[in-house]
């Protein structure tokens, strides 16, 4: 077996991970469930979900890793035995499905770029309407899809440090600047006020024991974070023995969130600008490939400059995320399979394409399958607190001594990681599941 690729530097495994965290989640799946009657009380949750379960989990992925030097598929096994095999199929199934969906909307993704350069955007929501049905149905979806698997494939077969880190580090400062730009022109618009006050301040507090609101905060914390689903343990996998992983995992969920909170303050002051309050909360993709495209329309050729950079931004994140997402597979089969990394990838690829068909044809099946593999992350999460908390408790403390970490912050992560990640996992698991269940049945 060949040697086992290392990150060149501390500060390129943070915005892999980073890049890995900051995706299309964040940029519509933010700013919808924060739409969707939490406002506040939804950004209090989601900050809560992170600083309390989330932070332990994710030093736990970390940990998981770099202790075991082995891929999301083996780390289980190598760690507790053939017991936990199945949290390794979790990893790998969830990984694969998620890409699946998601180079999808990736798809999406370019083509409204695309049609913001060449051709022009809809300029009503009739337009926009009919905007939206042509670019999420017919062959355009296949090629933006494959458009996106093969750049994302591209990127994965290159390795770590050639690929994976020289991307990350060239696309993290340049999409934190887009963001930042767009969120300042966006504060200029005469709704601005209106649309923080109206979606992302609203405060309601009924909203903190509302099941949908609890499930939003949970998905939103572990989906963005790519929690429960291996990423983090494939990425720490390359990582040594120094690098200082509560730092790091601070450093990523903070900027994380930043990019959600920034995203937010982009997409509701065009909305209520616009006059399109109502089409953001009717679904996900509404905000995204429908009320945005109009709202800069109304711009006229501006508005197609500015569209193009926020569609550029959303691709620049979603690449980062995909690779991440890619590289749970690929990393297995080259430890289960000896494969080399240019086979895995391909055959990780093709395997995805495949899983994606039905939700290239249809907008339900994605929808249900970005809700199921959601709930999936959760129990991912709450695997990883068993193992790490009970399972071998050990191990969560050793691999931080011998990092050097800071005492106090490591009798903190202990504790949370046995004691409060997983009852609290527990409970948000099975308000997600419960609430999930009840839509579609009213549905």
């Amino acid at each position: 077996m060949t040697e086992r690729e290392q990150w060149k530097s501390g500060l390129g495994f943070v915005l892999a991970a980073a890049g890995s965290a900051v995706g299309l989640g964040n940029l519509w799946g933010f700013a919808y469930r924060a739409s969707q009657g939490g406002g506040l009380a939804f950004l209090l949750l989601y900050v809560i979900v992170v600083l309390v379960v989330c932070l332990p989990v994710l030093v736990g992925e970390m940990i998981l890793g770099r202790s075991t030097a082995s891929s999301p598929f083996v780390a289980p096994i190598k760690l507790a035995g053939n017991n936990w095999k199945p949290l390794g199929f979790l990893f790998a199934l969830a990984s694969c499905g998620i890409l699946s969906f998601y180079a999808v909307i990736m798809g999406w993704t370019v083509d409204t770029l695309f049609h913001s350069l060449f051709v022009g955007l809809p300029s009503d929501m009739r337009e926009a309407g009919d905007f939206f049905g042509r670019i999420s149905s017919g062959k355009s979806v296949f090629i933006g899809q494959i458009f996106s698997l093969g750049l994302t494939a591209l990127v994965v077969s290159a390795g770590v440090r050639r690929g994976i880190e020289r991307l990350t580090r060239w696309c993290m400062p340049l999409l934190f600047l887009l963001l930042l730009f767009l969120a300042l022109w966006s504060a200029t618009l005469p709704g601005a006020i209106e649309g923080y006050t109206s979606f992302l301040f609203k405060w309601d507090a009924s909203q903190l024991l509302d099941k949908t609101t609890i499930r939003n905060a949970f998905t939103q914390a572990f989906f963005s974070l790519s929690l429960g689903i291996g990423i983090m343990v494939a990425y720490s996998s390359y990582l040594g023995k120094k690098n200082k992983l509560p730092k790091e995992a601070f450093q990523v969920a903070s900027f994380d969130t930043a990019v959600g909170l920034l995203a937010g303050m982009i997409t509701f002051p065009i909305v209520l600008s616009f006059g399109l309050k109502d089409v953001i909360s009717e679904s996900t993709v509404g905000a995204l490939f429908i009320a945005l495209p109009t709202g800069f329309a109304n711009l006229g050729g501006i508005g197609r400059l500015l569209a193009a950079l926020f569609f550029g931004l959303a691709f620049i994140a979603a690449i980062t995320s995909s690779v991440s997402l890619l590289e749970v597979p690929v990393s297995s089969m080259m430890d289960t399979l000896s494969w080399n990394r240019r086979k895995s990838v391909w055959v990780s690829t093709l395997i995805v394409f495949l899983l994606g068909i039905p939700s290239a044809l249809s907008l339900d099946f994605l929808g249900n399958m970005d809700a199921i593999f959601n709930v999936l992350l959760i129990l991912g999460g709450f695997l990883i607190a068993i193992l790490l908390g009970w399972v071998v408790p050990s191990r969560y403390d050793e691999d931080l001594s011998a990092s050097d970490s800071n005492l106090r912050v490591r009798k903190y992560l202990v504790f949370m990681i046995r004691w409060i990640s997983p009852t609290v996992i527990a409970c948000g698991l099975i308000i997600s599941i419960y609430d999930l269940f009840f839509n579609w049945v009213a549905s």
